[in-house]
């Protein structure tokens, strides 16, 4: 099965997760995991699965992970199985209330990512699924590493 996880990371928290999730899918001459800024359009053809993250950025994702979703073509991933996931604050970590309303109405990065994966022509295998900092730059939350390495786990059983 040949798996391929694309990732952007700005403090390092979903470079961490993107690695938690690539280790619990299983040994790596099956999985290739590469940020975004190395991925060449080819590496998108002969795929069994796809997994796409990014951290959340004004209820988004990235400019360089929307850019590559951009260039994927309307059945570019037919027949390829997907997954989404952000990293992101929690909403109670959010304090202003003004805030938290466009966070509740503009969601996070994971949901439009596996809207776009869909639009491709890739079929979307589980729930995308958003992994928590504290903080703007993070750390990770406590178990936020092995909640990615169940999420994996979840990916493999639904194949």
């Amino acid at each position: 099965m040949k798996v391929l996880i694309i990732y952007d990371s700005v403090y390092g928290n979903t470079e961490q997760i993107a690695q938690a999730i690539a280790t619990a899918l299983g040994p790596h001459e099956d999985v290739e995991i590469l940020r975004v800024s190395d991925v060449e359009p080819e590496q998108l053809t002969g795929l069994n699965l796809l997994i796409v993250g990014s951290p959340t950025q004004r209820f988004r994702p990235t400019t360089a992970i929307d850019r590559l979703l951009e260039k994927i073509p309307v059945n570019g991933l037919k027949g390829v199985k997907v997954a989404a996931f952000d990293t992101r604050l929690s909403l109670s970590d959010i304090e202003s209330p003004v805030e938290r309303f466009f966070v509740e109405r503009g969601g996070y990065a994971a949901k439009p990512i596996a809207g776009r994966l869909k639009k491709s022509g890739g079929s979307l295998i589980v729930p995308p699924e958003g992994f928590i900092v504290q903080g703007m730059n993070g750390p990770l939350k406590k178990g936020e590493l092995e909640r990615a390495a169940d999420w994996a786990k979840q990916i493999i059983a639904a194949q």
